[in-house]
């Protein structure tokens, strides 16, 4: 399992840990399509925060499952929250879900000219996307998104709450890279 890998000048980084923490320049939230933020990553960005986050994400929706949109960061280390809409209300989400959110995330970065970021494994909580399934949607779309576009970005960090999920993005990582060799 590998933790760490490098694309085009871009180092993507597996790491266990609390989202948060970052102190880069914006961290990703797992967001429904109307953002309001209930528990899990959503509800540990809240806490910590500030309750503004919230508020400004739900004057911007409703928005379309699988779109990204930005708001600023209240109390934490970063910039900006990117607000990734993996699920609607029914709180079910899917690959293909996950794919167009890391993707739309993406976008916003460059839009900002964003440089590190941090995502949390989308879809895993509220979702229940099983973390194979989630790695392997968000690791490709950000390898793919990586290789296709002229990208801000520097530092791609995917914070994963516990050793399994950290072995199964490290396992498909592992498998992905060695795919390019």
């Amino acid at each position: 399992m590998i933790t760490e890998a490098e694309l085009k000048g871009v180092t993507i980084k597996l790491y266990k840990g609390d989202i948060t923490t970052y102190d880069g320049d914006a961290i990703v939230n797992a967001a429904n399509n109307h953002l309001w933020m209930g528990s899990g990553v959503a509800g540990a960005i809240k806490k910590k925060g500030g309750d503004e986050i919230e508020k400004e994400a739900m004057s911007i929706g409703p928005v379309k499952v699988g779109e990204a949109v930005v708001t600023g960061a209240g109390k934490l280390d970063v910039d900006y929250v990117i607000h990734a809409v993996v699920m609607g209300q029914d709180l079910k989400t899917s690959e293909k879900m996950i794919r167009e959110a890391t993707q739309s995330a993406l976008m916003r970065c460059d839009e900002l000219k964003i440089e590190r970021i941090a995502f949390p494994a989308l879809g895993t909580g509220a979702g229940s996307i099983p973390y194979d399934a989630c790695a392997l949607a968000m690791l490709e779309e950000i390898f793919y998104y990586i290789e296709e576009e002229d990208t801000s970005l520097k530092e791609i960090v995917i914070y994963l709450y516990d050793d399994d999920a950290l072995r199964s993005f490290g396992r498909v990582l592992e498998q992905i890279v060695a795919k390019k060799a």
